[in-house]
C-alpha cells in the first residue's frame, strides 16, 4: 500500500505591481569577549613569526657547532658535534680576552647614552606636555622634523664637528650622539598629556607641594610605562648602533659588540687571517640575550591607562 504524497498549500500570489522584499540572511551574532577569527590575518602572524623566529632558531643551533661542523651540517640542525660550551669558552678568551672588553663598553654606552637619552626624553616630554612657554609650537615643530631625519644623514656632520673638538676615537663620540632621541621625546611627550591629567597636578600644587615634588611623587609613577617603552627603545638602538662607532672609533679597544663581531667576521677576508665563524655566531648570540632578558623582565611595566580612575568626572 503506497503513501500518499502530500504536497504544501500554494501561497497566494502577490499582487500585481507589488514587489516583494527579498529575503535576508540573519546576521550571526557576535558574542562580546570573544574575538571573531580571521583566516587571513591568522596566516599574515604566521609568516611574521616565522620571519622573526627561524633565525633565531638558526642562530641557537649553529652556535653549537664548530668551524668544520658549520660547513659540514646543514643550518637548521645540529652537526655530530655539540660544542657551545667550547664556542662560549674561546669567544671569551679569544684574542686576549678583547670580547669582554666589547662588552663593557656597550654597557658603557648603553647605560650613558640610553640612561641619559631617557631622562631627558622623561624631562622635556613632562615640561613640553604640562607646561606653556614663548616657542613651544616651535620646539614641536623642531622634534617633528628631527624625528623625519635619519641618524645616517647626521652622522657625518658629527663626525667632521667631533673631530673639530677632539672627540672622535673616544667613548664621548658614541655616547654624547646617542644622548638626543626626538622619537623618545616626542613619545613622552604624547605620553605625558595622556597620562597625566591636569587636575591632579593643579591639587597637588594647591596641596603646598612644589614642582619638583609633584613631579617625582604625582607625575613621575603615571609615567612608568612610557618611561620603560622609550628606554627599551633607545637601548636597542645603542646596543645595535654600528654606523655611528663605525666612523668615530680606530682604537679596538673602544670598540662595541656590534663593530667587534664586524671585526672578527671580516678576518676571512683578509690575507692569512684566522677564520672564525663559529665565535661570530656564538659572540652573536651572546650579544642578543641581554636584550631578551631586558624584554621580559620590563614587559609586564608596559601598561597603559594607569591614570584611569584617578580623578572622577
Amino acid at each position: 500500500m503506497t503513501t500518499p504524497v502530500t504536497t504544501p498549500a500554494p501561497t497566494a500570489a502577490a499582487p500585481a505591481g507589488v514587489r516583494t522584499a527579498p529575503r535576508l540572511r540573519r546576521a550571526k551574532k557576535h558574542r562580546p569577549g570573544r574575538p571573531r577569527r580571521s583566516k587571513l590575518l591568522t596566516v599574515l602572524t604566521s609568516l611574521v613569526v616565522l620571519y622573526t623566529v627561524v633565525p633565531l632558531i638558526w642562530l641557537v643551533v649553529n652556535a653549537t657547532k664548530t668551524q668544520s661542523g658549520l660547513a659540514n651540517s646543514g643550518g637548521l640542525w645540529f652537526a655530530d658535534d655539540f660544542a657551545l660550551w667550547d664556542n662560549i669558552r674561546d669567544t671569551f678568551t679569544y684574542g686576549d680576552g678583547i670580547f669582554t672588553r666589547w662588552l663593557l663598553n656597550t654597557l658603557l654606552y648603553v647605560v650613558l647614552g640610553a640612561g641619559g637619552a631617557t631622562l631627558l626624553a622623561v624631562l622635556g616630554g613632562y615640561a613640553l606636555a604640562k607646561f606653556d612657554f614663548p616657542g613651544k609650537r616651535g620646539v614641536f615643530a623642531t622634534v617633528i622634523g628631527a624625528v623625519a631625519v635619519p641618524g645616517t644623514a647626521l652622522a657625518v656632520p658629527t663626525f667632521l664637528m667631533f673631530s673639530k673638538m677632539g672627540l672622535t676615537d673616544t667613548p664621548w663620540a658614541v655616547v654624547l650622539p646617542s644622548l638626543v632621541s626626538p622619537f623618545g621625546l616626542y613619545l613622552m611627550w604624547v605620553f605625558a598629556t595622556e597620562a597625566i591629567p591636569t587636575e591632579l597636578l593643579e591639587a597637588a600644587r594647591m596641596d603646598g607641594a612644589g614642582e619638583a615634588r609633584t613631579f617625582f611623587t604625582v607625575a613621575l609613577p603615571l609615567l612608568a610605562p612610557g618611561i620603560v617603552t622609550v628606554l627599551l627603545f633607545t637601548t636597542v638602538a645603542t646596543w645595535n648602533n654600528y654606523f655611528l662607532p663605525l666612523i668615530m672609533l680606530k682604537d679596538p679597544d673602544w670598540y662595541p659588540l656590534t663593530l667587534g663581531l664586524s671585526a672578527w667576521n671580516s678576518q676571512a677576508e683578509t690575507v692569512g687571517g684566522e677564520v672564525i665563524f663559529n665565535l661570530v655566531i656564538t659572540g652573536s648570540l651572546l650579544t642578543i640575550l641581554p636584550l631578551v632578558v631586558a624584554f621580559l623582565f620590563l614587559q609586564r611595566y608596559w601598561q597603559s591607562g594607569l591614570a584611569a580612575g584617578s580623578v572622577k568626572e
